[in-house]
């Protein structure tokens, strides 16, 4: 009896021992390999890129840049997981396009001096702001206009100072040399914004060619009749520029000639692609026009300037998308046309997250 007793006692602080040591090697373990953010080590950061090989501005590795080409801006804290998950994802479905071989030809563009003209520089605070006109730009540039020192307020800005890059404050990427291009893409927070691509384009037709400004005159006297010579199938109409007009120069695969005519006006409705080549420059954020309200906020934060300055106050409503708007322009055009259209814009839709408009599945 006292010997069955004996070895249950062994059996029981042989277990105890066991127990006892696990413990100490499982602290072991954990003060090894704890998560390093709390202790200063050095960790890898999430890089989510969606640079391929870039055609015309190469971007070598930098290594050692004077102090005022030092990166500036919470974006570049080494650490993008702290970002909220949309950004993320919109950074991971960019991507995964851009990787996708069968839309190369759709989301792929040379960085031509077309693309560094869209693109606008802050040096003060290393930002690069693509336009993507029709997504409310205009206000962007009020920000970066203040941002570069030019007028103290947005409130200040007056309207005809905006646009008119004589007198805004506003340098253009394509102004710097190679070098310094090359360096700003690699160093600089670079964001840009984009809305649904159709809804786009009936705002580009809208703007210039309905409700044309008197600044503007050549959109409704030299454009529209070229478009319409061309394009319309009813060559007695007499009406200005049509919708569907304007829908078929877009889709036409053969639209370039016209475009080359047209110069940089074309930069109210060609792709975001042409615009901002998202596949060859690593870009920040993008913002989305439907979520703006909460992406506007975020952008500064992210670029290390909301301390310094605000995005002026959006009307309500006026980002959201409506379907209803979009449904009714597109109503009266064929469905050819309309497939050619996307057939164009599909690189858009397709690296953004934009559903393919339900009128062209039915």
């Amino acid at each position: 009896m006292s010997d069955n007793m004996h070895h249950q006692w062994l059996l029981l602080a042989a277990c105890f021992w066991v127990i006892f040591m696990f413990m100490v090697a499982s602290k072991f373990i954990t003060l090894t390999f704890k998560d390093p953010d709390g202790y200063g080590a050095k960790q890898e950061p999430l890089i989510l890129t969606a640079v391929t090989k870039v055609e015309e501005v190469h971007m070598p590795e930098e290594k050692h840049w004077p102090e005022e080409f030092q990166p500036t801006g919470k974006a570049f804290s080494g650490n993008l997981i702290r970002q909220p998950l949309v950004h993320m994802e919109r950074l991971e479905l960019l991507r995964n396009v851009c990787r996708d071989t069968a839309l190369r030809d759709l989301s792929h563009t040379a960085v031509s001096k077309f693309v560094l003209d869209r693109i606008f520089v802050c040096d003060k605070h290393k930002i690069l702001f693509c336009q993507t006109p029709k997504v409310g730009n205009t206000q962007w540039k009020k920000v970066l206009i203040v941002l570069n020192g030019a007028f103290s307020s947005i409130e200040e800005i007056p309207e005809n100072i905006v646009h008119d890059h004589e007198k805004n404050g506003l340098p253009r990427l394509s102004s710097f040399s190679d070098s310094e291009i090359k360096k700003r893409l690699n160093l600089y927070f670079k964001f840009f914004i984009v809305r649904d691509p159709f809804e786009r384009l009936i705002s580009a037709f809208k703007d210039k060619f309905v409700h044309n400004p008197r600044f503007e005159p050549w959109y409704r006297h030299e454009i529209a009749p070229g478009i319409i010579r061309k394009y319309r199938k009813n060559r007695t109409e007499t009406k200005g520029l049509q919708f569907e007009d304007f829908v078929r120069y877009l889709g036409d695969p053969n639209h370039r000639w016209l475009d080359v005519q047209f110069g940089d006006h074309i930069i109210h409705w060609v792709t975001y692609v042409e615009l901002c080549a998202p596949c060859e420059i690593t870009y920040s954020v993008i913002g989305h026009h439907e979520t703006l309200e909460d992406d506007a906020p975020y952008i500064l934060k992210a670029a290390g300037i909301d301390h310094l300055v605000s995005y002026p106050t959006i009307p309500p409503g006026i980002t959201v998308y409506n379907k209803t708007k979009v449904e009714r322009y597109f109503s009266g055009i064929s469905k050819r046309d309309i497939r050619r259209l996307y057939a164009r814009f599909e690189g858009d839709f397709k690296l953004f997250g934009y559903r393919e408009p339900d009128f062209l599945l039915n």
